[in-house]
């Protein structure tokens, strides 16, 4: 019986561990996309120091999430844990990993655009993308804390990342008819740069709501 008792204390630790990496992984990447928000502004005034510091803080933050990730692996190999947990969490910590990539191809992609002329407007596009990129992560990190704890609250956040989401789409689209629109006024590195720059910003929110999707998913099977 003490043996039984003694298992279940160590699986329970070794869960809130593992747990308490992932939300270190998931606080990084609040981190990484409030740099990419950072370095995005100081670019629209032209602020290159204030703009590399912030993608240098962002390279540092994604280069941690591929630390945690792989002290994660590693506690997932504990036997003590039980497979669904396990798999779950090798998931969730994918995904992560996989949004700190592509905020991190964004800031690559706005570190090599260099210092372009192009309308005022299309800047504002972007700006309007990292502020609701900001939001949905915010919310996402709002998932997590409810994870195990409340699964309407999970809900009811995930939904928030869905909709700031879909609010980039929005963005995303009007950009892209705004890249005809300008064409004239821009230079084919230029945007070609732009270009990339927008699908890279694009996909870190579509791996944002995929994330919260599955962690609505987990907690799917605690509602009544």
């Amino acid at each position: 019986m003490a043996t039984a008792k003694l298992l279940v204390w160590f699986e329970r630790r070794r869960r809130s561990k593992t747990l308490n990496l992932a939300y270190q992984q998931i606080s990084l990447a609040m981190s990484t996309v409030g740099d990419l928000d950072l370095a995005l502004k100081a670019f629209s005034e032209g602020k290159r120091v204030e703009m590399d510091s912030a993608i240098e803080r962002l390279f540092l933050s994604e280069m941690k999430t591929d630390k945690l990730r792989r002290t994660i692996y590693e506690e997932l190999t504990r036997q003590a844990l039980p497979n669904k947990y396990r798999e779950d969490l090798k998931e969730l910590v994918r995904y992560l990993d996989h949004f700190a990539d592509q905020v991190k191809d964004s800031a690559r992609s706005l570190k090599v655009l260099g210092w372009p002329v192009f309308p005022r407007v299309i800047m504002e596009q972007y700006l309007k993308i990292s502020e609701n990129l900001v939001q949905a992560v915010k919310a996402l990190g709002e998932c997590f804390e409810s994870l195990g704890v409340s699964p309407l609250s999970l809900r009811d956040k995930a939904e928030e990342v869905a909709s700031y989401e879909d609010k980039i789409d929005e963005y995303y689209l009007q950009t892209k008819i705004m890249f005809i629109e300008y064409g004239k006024e821009l230079a084919p590195a230029t945007l070609m740069g732009l270009r990339d720059l927008l699908d890279c910003m694009e996909k870190s929110a579509d791996i944002c709501v995929r994330t919260a999707d599955y962690l609505r998913m987990i907690a799917a099977s605690e509602l009544p």
